[in-house]
C-alpha cells in the first residue's frame, strides 16, 4: 500500500535519502534559478498579456505542486515562451486584453488545462503525446519562435502593435512604425544586444581573465538580472518614463491571492479546445526535458505520473492567479547544471520567488517594458532551428512536407492552427505509413536458415513458392492493402502453389485485419494455392487461436521460416537461385 502511495507522490520516495548535502546542492541551485526566474517571470507574463505579478505567481505554487507529484528531479516548471504564446492567442479571439475578464479566463485556462493533464495521467493516457512526430513539433517550435519575436518588436520600438500570426503582426508593425520612440528603440537594442553578447561572450571573456568557471557560469546566468538592474536605474535616474518609455509600473506587494476560476459553460467550451492544445504541447516539451536531463544521471521518468505533476502544477496556477505553464528548457537545464539533486529544489525556488514577490516589487516600478522584451527575444530565438527542414528532406520527404506545411500554417495563421495541423499531420503520416507497410519477398541466404529481400541479397527461392513478409502489425488501415499485394504477386505467376506469410514482425492483428486474412485465405484456396504462416508471435496466436481461422487455414501455421519453406518446397521440388 505504502508502494502504491508512493507511485503517486514521488516526494516520498526521495524524501527518504535527504540529507545535508544534497540540501546544500538543492539551495544553490534554487538560488541561481531563482536569480534568473524573476526577469523571465515578468517577460512571460507579458507574453501572454497578462500584469507582470502573473508571471511571478504561476511559478510559485506550481513549482511546489510539481515537487510533491513529478518525478523528474531537474525539471523546473514555470511559464514558458510556447505556452505564453498560446495563451495570448486563445485568450485574444475571446477577452479583451487587460480586463479583468482576460485574467479570469486565464485562470480556467490553466484550471481546465491542470484537469485535463490529470485525467490523462489517472487513466495513464500519456501516450496520447506520442502521436505528435519530432520534425513537426520542431516546426511548430520554430515557426512560435518566430511570431513570439516578432510580438516583441512593438515593445522595443515602443509603439502598438497587434496581430497572432506573423502576417498581420508585420502589416501592423509598419504601420505604427512612425510612432516609434526612440529612447525605447536604443533600450531595446543596446538590452538586445547585451543579453546576445552576455550568452555567447561573457564567459569566455571571465574566464580569459582569470575568473574561476563556476563564477563565470553563474555571472551568465545572471546576465538577465543585470540588465533588468541596469535599465531600471537609467529609466529611474533620467525619468525616461516622463518621454514616453513604457515601464512596468506598480507591481503588487504580496503573496499569490486565493483566486477560483469562473466556470462559465459558455466560456468553457470556447477554451476546452485551446486547453487541450496548451496541455498537449506543455506535455511534449516537459517530457522531452525531463528525459534527457533524467538519462544523464540514470534516473527514471514516468510519463503517465508527470502528467499529474504537470496537472496538479496548473491547476495550482489558476487557484493562486497565474496562468498555464509546463517544464522549461532553459530553467531545468540551469537547475540541472547547478546542482539539483531533487525536486525540492524547486520549492527552495518558489520560496525565493515569494520572497521576491513580498519584498522586491516595488524595485522593478521602473522596469522598462522594452528590457523584458529583450529577454523574450534572446531566449525564444534559441528554439528557431530552420535545420530540421534540410535534415527532413534529406530523410523523409513525407517528413519534410509535414514540418514545411506546420511551420507554414503557424506564421500564417496563427500558433492554434498551427498546433492544430501538427496534430493532425502527425496522425495522418503514422496513418499513412502504417497503411502501406513494407512487404518484402524473401528468399534463403545460402548456407544459413536466414530469410532476406530477394531484391537486396542473393538467395535461392522456388518458381511455385513465395514468402511475404510484413513488416507491420496488421490493422483496419492496412488490411486492403495486404490483401491487394498477395493478390497481385499471386494472379501475375500461375505457377506459385504456396503462399507463406512471416509474421516474425507483426505484434497485433486485429478484427479488420482477421477478416482479411481469412478472405487472402479463401481466394487463394480458389486460385489453388495454400496458405501457410510462420514465426507468429505467441500474444498474435492467442488471438488466432480465438477465431475460426486456423480450422479454415489451407495451409499450416510453422515455428520458423526454414522449417515453413523446407515443407512447402519437399511438395515442389527443387530450389532455384534468385
Amino acid at each position: 500500500m505504502q508502494n502504491r502511495f508512493s507511485q503517486y507522490v514521488p516526494a516520498l520516495t526521495w524524501a527518504r535519502e535527504y540529507d545535508r548535502t544534497i540540501l546544500s546542492n538543492d539551495l544553490l541551485a534554487a538560488l541561481i534559478v531563482t536569480i534568473m526566474l524573476i526577469p523571465q517571470s515578468l517577460a512571460y507574463a507579458l507574453l501572454a498579456g497578462l500584469p507582470p505579478e502573473a508571471g511571478l505567481y504561476a511559478s510559485i505554487a506550481p513549482i511546489i505542486l510539481y515537487a510533491i507529484f513529478g518525478t523528474s528531479r531537474a525539471l523546473a516548471v514555470g511559464p514558458v515562451a510556447v505556452v505564453s504564446l498560446m495563451t495570448a492567442a486563445a485568450l485574444g479571439n475571446i477577452v479583451e486584453q487587460g480586463t479583468a475578464g482576460y485574467a479570469a479566463a486565464a485562470l480556467l485556462l490553466a484550471g481546465l488545462s491542470g484537469l485535463i493533464l490529470l485525467g490523462m495521467g489517472l487513466f495513464r493516457l500519456g501516450f496520447i503525446a506520442n502521436f505528435l512526430s519530432h520534425p513537426v513539433i520542431a516546426g511548430f517550435i520554430t515557426a512560435s519562435g518566430i511570431i513570439i519575436a516578432a510580438s516583441q518588436l512593438k515593445h522595443i520600438l515602443g509603439i502598438n502593435a497587434e496581430g497572432h500570426n506573423l502576417l498581420d503582426l508585420v502589416m501592423s508593425l509598419f504601420k505604427h512604425l512612425p510612432d516609434t520612440n526612440w529612447i525605447t528603440l536604443l533600450i531595446g537594442v543596446l538590452a538586445t544586444g547585451f543579453l546576445f553578447w552576455v550568452r555567447k561572450g561573457l564567459k569566455p571573456t571571465l574566464r580569459r581573465a582569470g575568473v574561476s568557471p563556476a563564477l563565470a557560469d553563474a555571472a551568465t546566468k545572471a546576465g538577465p538580472v543585470l540588465v533588468v538592474v541596469l535599465t531600471t536605474l537609467a529609466v529611474w535616474v533620467f525619468g525616461l518614463d516622463k518621454q514616453g518609455v513604457k515601464i512596468v509600473g506598480e507591481v503588487p506587494q504580496s503573496l499569490p491571492p486565493l483566486t477560483f476560476p469562473a466556470f462559465s459553460p459558455e466560456l468553457i467550451r470556447q477554451l476546452l479546445l485551446p486547453a487541450f492544445l496548451i496541455s498537449i504541447i506543455g506535455f511534449v516539451e516537459s517530457i522531452s526535458v525531463a528525459q534527457t536531463l533524467a538519462a544523464k544521471k540514470r534516473q527514471r521518468i514516468d510519463p503517465d505520473q508527470e502528467l499529474i505533476g504537470l496537472g496538479a502544477a496548473n491547476v495550482a496556477a489558476s487557484l493562486t492567479g497565474g496562468f498555464p505553464v509546463t517544464g522549461g528548457f532553459s530553467r531545468s537545464v540551469v537547475n540541472f547544471d547547478a546542482g539539483a539533486e531533487t525536486p525540492a529544489a524547486g520549492a527552495f525556488t518558489a520560496v525565493g520567488l515569494a520572497i521576491a514577490a513580498v519584498a522586491l516589487t516595488p524595485l522593478i516600478f521602473f522596469l522598462p517594458k522594452a528590457t523584458l522584451a529583450a529577454t523574450i527575444i534572446v531566449a525564444v530565438l534559441s528554439l528557431v532551428d530552420f535545420s530540421i527542414l534540410k535534415r527532413s528532406w534529406a530523410y523523409s520527404k513525407a517528413d519534410f512536407a509535414a514540418v514545411l506545411i506546420t511551420i507554414l500554417l503557424t506564421l500564417t495563421l496563427g500558433v492554434e492552427a498551427g498546433v492544430s495541423a501538427g496534430v493532425g499531420l502527425s496522425i495522418l503520416l503514422h496513418l499513412y505509413k502504417s497503411s502501406r507497410p513494407h512487404i518484402a519477398e524473401v528468399g534463403l541466404v545460402r548456407g544459413t536458415e536466414h530469410f532476406r529481400n530477394v531484391l537486396r541479397h542473393s538467395v535461392k527461392t522456388h518458381p511455385k513458392v513465395v514468402t511475404l513478409r510484413v513488416d507491420e502489425s496488421l490493422y483496419f488501415a492496412n488490411a486492403r492493402f495486404l490483401e491487394d499485394s498477395i493478390q497481385n504477386r499471386v494472379a501475375g505467376d500461375p505457377d506459385i502453389r504456396h503462399v507463406i506469410l512471416q509474421c516474425s514482425a507483426i505484434n497485433e492483428i486485429d478484427f479488420s485485419a482477421l477478416e482479411s486474412l481469412e478472405a487472402i485465405n479463401k481466394r487463394l484456396d480458389e486460385m489453388d494455392v495454400k496458405l501457410h504462416l510462420s514465426e507468429v508471435k505467441g500474444p498474435v496466436m492467442d488471438r488466432l487461436e480465438k477465431s475460426h481461422f486456423l480450422d479454415e487455414l489451407t495451409g499450416q501455421v510453422f515455428l520458423t521460416q526454414f522449417e515453413a519453406a523446407r515443407v512447402a518446397e519437399e511438395c515442389c521440388g527443387t530450389l532455384r537461385s534468385g
